[in-house]
């Protein structure tokens, strides 16, 4: 948990009878984190109670290093938050509500403008900055909204579905811009149900459903099937029948021919299957799957560890949690 910018253990919380987190433990590393799952899956409820917004009614959140429940002036001031419902003053100008912003977290005056501009000009709104938001479209909208998330330079920002109501285009600016944020040093929590946008600007995902924690864990490592896929410029069949000789199985998908073993590397497995047939090889790699096949098989994780469970039954029992 040192090296997490946000770890959760045990988190609760429900409206009424209707529970949105059910015992969600994870460590989240820096970087750029896509947290997924269908609506109504708790992402907002999530971002909320690691914001201290809502007070969850069992467990402990941690942001930057810091319990949420303990210092939240601290961690909202090293924290942005881009909220998905509309939340702009519609009688002030884009540059005003920036300035604002920035001077709310502790700007002079003088530097708060200069943020301000430099931030409108980043998110492409620096020839609108003048207008009154209230006239904005959607898409100006959204960029006002991350701009305000980021003026202050944050350490992290939490995006609640930055994508949402946005054409094509809109929605390419948008993740070109929330690609950039880990240049400038800004780590970010992406929450969105669109899962293509969360394969294209993140490197760690967590996934959630119907409160619950499914997966997290590295894109890279939870796309990975096990299975090694590969075409060949001739008939397949041979490499298909030295494939079962060597102890493995291979099946044809169109033109491609996918491999797999319970024993030893199935890259070993084609290489002597190539060698011994003389095929001709195309392409060569690893079989990976996408989010949406990860979401819908629905495997859970592991619980969090004794030792912190163990630490917040003692505070319990001491009447030390809120």
């Amino acid at each position: 948990m040192a090296d997490a910018i946000i770890a959760t253990r045990d988190l609760r919380f429900a409206y009424g009878d209707i529970l949105a987190l059910q015992d969600v433990s994870v460590d989240v590393p820096p970087g750029s984190i896509g947290l997924v799952g269908a609506n109504g899956a708790g992402k907002t409820t999530l971002l909320k109670v690691l914001l201290g917004i809502l007070r969850p009614q069992r467990g402990e959140a941690w942001l930057l290093g810091q319990r949420v429940n303990r210092a939240t002036l601290e961690v909202r001031s090293r924290v942005g938050y881009m909220p998905e419902t509309a939340c702009l003053p519609p009688d002030q100008t884009a540059a005003d509500f920036l300035i604002y912003a920035a001077e709310l977290a502790g700007l002079p005056t003088r530097a708060a403008r200069q943020r301000a501009s430099d931030v409108l000009t980043l998110v492409g709104l620096h020839e609108e900055r003048f207008r009154y938001m209230g006239g904005f479209s959607t898409g100006m909208a959204q960029r006002a909204k991350l701009a305000q998330a980021i003026v202050h330079d944050p350490d992290l920002v939490l995006l609640d579905e930055p994508t949402a109501g946005l054409d094509p285009e809109g929605r390419e600016e948008m993740l070109a811009l929330i690609g950039r944020l880990g240049s400038f040093g800004i780590n970010a929590i992406i929450s969105s149900h669109m899962l293509p946008d969360i394969e294209r600007t993140c490197d760690w995902v967590m996934m959630l459903d119907g409160g619950r924690l499914l997966r997290a864990g590295p894109l890279t490592e939870l796309s990975v099937t096990g299975e090694v896929t590969l075409e060949v410029l001739d008939d397949p069949a041979p490499v298909l029948a030295a494939v079962a000789k060597h102890g493995g199985s291979a099946h044809i998908e169109g033109r491609t021919i996918v491999v797999e073993t319970e024993r030893g590397d199935p890259f070993d497995l084609i290489r002597d299957a190539l060698a011994e047939t003389g095929a001709a090889l195309r392409r060569l790699g690893p079989r990976r799957t996408t989010l949406e096949d990860i979401f819908l098989a629905g495997e859970q994780i592991a619980p969090a560890s004794s030792d912190i469970k163990t630490e917040l039954d003692e505070e319990s029992a001491k009447g030390d949690r809120t």
